[in-house]
């Protein structure tokens, strides 16, 4: 009976279609990862309003906020930190009375003031006596900030992290909380205890707040609460508490919703929160015109009209006692500027909003979507699906950006992208599978005979089976063993050690070749012939087919090394094997020629043809690679190269300008030997051309002084041109001579 069922439940799923099947079992996993909402969610939906608010920072038309700076500037001129509370006192004096609203510390003090005159008598045991009882007589430090705060609207900082352990006693908070939803505590950040500051402070300041914020999980900080639990009481935040102090408030009421806090309101203005009662603080860069160091303040240089009718923190940018934190839009913004920013925020109406809607709306989207694509994708085909759904998935990131731009509103993009991606994903891997089974058919009946490349196409395209091919331009490179003949003639009684041989040579060149992008067309004994840009694109196929061949050369290098090394213990004799290489670029005709009963994947063209006289010029020109003019220009910027002549090849009238490859650019390459190499082989060059014999020989004595350290040994170079204007000083060339090497081998 269970083997009836099962088999109906997989007729059904045929009949639906097994790609529907399992789309719709993966949106429903998407559904509930959601619900889930693991880490990595998060900080994908993070980073999407990351991108956001780099694209459209927040507009500083208003600066209410001026940050008071601790500099280094204020510690050279007033010692070091901390500063006595009698200086502290005459900063908050001064701030006070250029008019500004309320002050800021995002600075805590937990302990006496070491400077005050009791202290300080007690720190000095050689005082007498009755110098001691003398300044001790001097009023306590603490208590002339203590004054000078009741004289202020002053609201001190607390920390989240307290070293000491244990729990200490906590003054009361200087405002109420009221709630309207319920119990608020349960869903806001909560700290087991806090830094406080002396009592003596505490008690006059006007206000109390937090500054400490938690970043993300990624280390960036996007939110700062507006309230907090720490040692079981509700907290203010610093900014959230200098707005109340501000305003002249007692009351902060902290509205909850079924899923956690949804607003906290301050003055009858109702703060929009995350659910753990965070603020979401649209940032703007780091500005330095937000700073006003604190000496100009001591030294009664800041204008009136600078801190009149604003909110003033009193932080620190000073190198010694920075605290860097990273944010959406600075990867390395003062802690300080943080409270200043949400300040503004809050100030100009720009705070950003995660609504209670957000959650419930991108869910509906992504299964909206989904349930699209499962039901189109079958009917539609995956082309036209996936431009269905990338016109979806441009309004869907439109319509979050319109929200986020224009109203502050952040609803992600991301997740309903994600799960319609995997959606469709998952669909057309199903298809997949089920053609990938009848391609498999193609491969094991061609597979014995075609090459593996080939039978791929004829997988993907059966269509292809047919004779003929394209025009495209293309990089063509062959390489040959220098010398083959006489190692041929010396293995001669050991053919397989022969084939050894060239199998361990061609290996590791055709690798370099492989490795690079290259075709590999064919093999003729020690002789490889690659091309680039077939039958797959390759915008840079003339750099790839010379990189390669600069790897080939590396590799044979490698393996002359190890075969020296392996003949020194055997007590053999050492070859050395050398290759040359020509490389040419030109339009051919590439695809499958042969009959209709054999074919290859070939190359055919003028371009080949070059390629292959290139490569038997090399070893008279002394180089291991000759390249063409057309090769030369696409990698001028990539690859140093060297100008060696203007030849006629043999079976071709019209002139080529050859190369030789020196190396990759890697900074240098136009110094050192390139660049004495480029400039000598250029001047004798031109004077060669010119018919400036003596000037060419002068070129070609400064060519031989140039070590070969670059790969390329010149002396061979010069020799051809040095023995060419000896029969010319002989037999002068005709009127009509225009400086081309007529090539007689090739």
């Amino acid at each position: 009976m269970t083997q009836g069922r099962n088999s109906r439940i997989v007729r059904l799923a045929q009949r639906i279609g097994w790609g529907r099947v399992f789309g719709t079992a993966l949106l429903a996993a998407f559904l509930a990862l959601r619900v889930w909402d693991p880490t990595p969610l998060e900080l994908l939906r993070l980073r999407v309003f990351d991108t956001y608010q780099i694209i459209k920072p927040r507009e500083v038309t208003k600066r209410p906020v001026v940050i008071v700076d601790i500099d280094d500037a204020s510690l050279d001129a007033q010692g070091q930190w901390p500063w006595p509370r009698t200086l502290i006192a005459k900063l908050v004096e001064e701030i006070t009375s250029r008019g500004a609203i309320a002050i800021g510390f995002d600075v805590v003090f937990p302990e006496p003031d070491r400077t005050s005159p009791r202290l300080l008598a007690d720190a000095l045991p050689e005082l007498s006596k009755s110098a001691r009882t003398e300044i001790r007589k001097a009023r306590d430090h603490d208590e002339i900030f203590a004054d000078t705060l009741l004289a202020s609207r002053v609201v001190l900082g607390q920390s989240a992290f307290n070293p000491k352990k244990g729990k200490r006693k906590v003054a009361a908070p200087k405002a109420s909380f009221a709630t309207m939803g319920g119990d608020a505590k349960r869903f806001l950040i909560e700290y087991p205890d806090l830094l406080a500051n002396i009592q003596l402070l505490e008690d006059a300041a006007a206000g109390r707040g937090m500054f400490t914020v938690l970043p993300d999980p990624d280390g960036v900080i996007r939110r700062v609460p507006a309230a907090l639990v720490a040692n079981g009481n509700l907290v203010p935040s610093l900014a959230a508490d200098m707005l109340r102090v501000a305003t002249g408030q007692k009351t902060y009421l902290i509205k909850t919703g079924p899923v956690g806090v949804e607003s906290v309101a301050i003055a009858g203005v109702q703060l929009p929160t995350d659910r753990s009662g965070q603020l979401w603080v649209h940032f703007s860069p780091h500005r330095p015109d937000r700073y006003i160091s604190a000496n100009k303040f001591l030294s009664g240089k800041v204008p009136v009209e600078q801190i009149a009718g604003k909110l003033v923190i009193i932080g620190t940018s000073a190198s010694g006692l920075l605290d860097l934190r990273a944010t959406p839009v600075d990867p390395a913004m003062p802690g300080v500027e943080i409270h200043a920013q949400l300040l503004e925020s809050i100030l100009t109406d720009a705070l950003l909003k995660r609504p209670d809607y957000a959650v419930g709306a991108e869910v509906s989207l992504a299964l909206l979507v989904g349930l699209a694509i499962v039901i189109l994708a079958p009917i539609l085909g995956a082309q036209r699906v996936f431009m269905l759904g990338l016109a979806t998935a441009s309004l869907l990131v439109g319509l979050s950006w319109y929200f986020f731009s224009r109203q502050g509103i952040m609803l992600d993009v991301s997740y309903p992208l994600v799960s319609s991606i995997a959606v469709f994903l998952m669909m057309m891997s199903v298809n997949y599978v089920r053609e990938e089974a009848e391609r498999r058919q193609v491969r094991d009946a061609f597979g014995q005979y075609l090459s593996p490349a080939l039978v791929e196409q004829l997988a993907e395209d059966p269509g292809r089976l047919v004779l003929g091919g394209e025009t495209r331009e293309m990089t063509i490179l062959f390489t040959d063993v220098r010398g083959f003949t006489s190692i041929s003639e010396a293995l001669k009684e050991d053919p397989q050690g022969l084939t050894v041989l060239i199998n361990r040579l061609l290996t590791p060149l055709s690798n370099a070749i492989l490795e690079r992008n290259g075709t590999i067309d064919k093999y003729m004994g020690d002789n490889i012939m690659a091309f680039w840009n077939a039958p797959l694109d390759d915008a840079d196929h003339a750099l790839n087919a010379c990189r390669a061949a600069l790897a080939m050369l590396e590799r044979l290098d490698a393996l002359n090394t190890e075969r020296q090394k392996e003949a020194a213990e055997a007590g053999k004799s050492f070859a050395r094997l050398a290759v040359g290489i020509g490389i040419n670029t030109g339009e051919c005709v590439v695809g499958n020629m042969g009959s209709d009963v054999r074919f290859d994947y070939t190359v055919l063209g003028d371009a080949v043809n070059l390629a292959s006289r290139l490569e038997g010029q090399s070893k008279i020109y002394g180089v291991h690679i000759i390249i063409g003019e057309a090769t030369a220009k696409l990698i001028e910027d990539a690859v140093a190269t060297l100008e060696i002549d203007s030849i006629r090849v043999k079976g071709k009238t019209e002139p080529e300008v050859i190369y030789t490859v020196l190396g990759a650019r890697d900074g240098d390459s136009r110094t050192g030997a390139h660049q004495a190499a480029q400039e000598n082989v250029a001047a004798m060059l031109a004077a060669y051309r010119k018919r400036d014999w003596t000037g060419a020989m002068k070129s070609i004595r400064a060519c031989r002084k140039i070590e070969p350290e670059f790969g390329v040994d010149l002396s061979v170079l010069c020799d051809l041109y040095e023995k060419r204007i000896k029969e010319f000083r002989r037999t002068p060339p005709a009127k009509n001579w225009d400086g081309v090497f007529t090539a007689v081998s090739k």
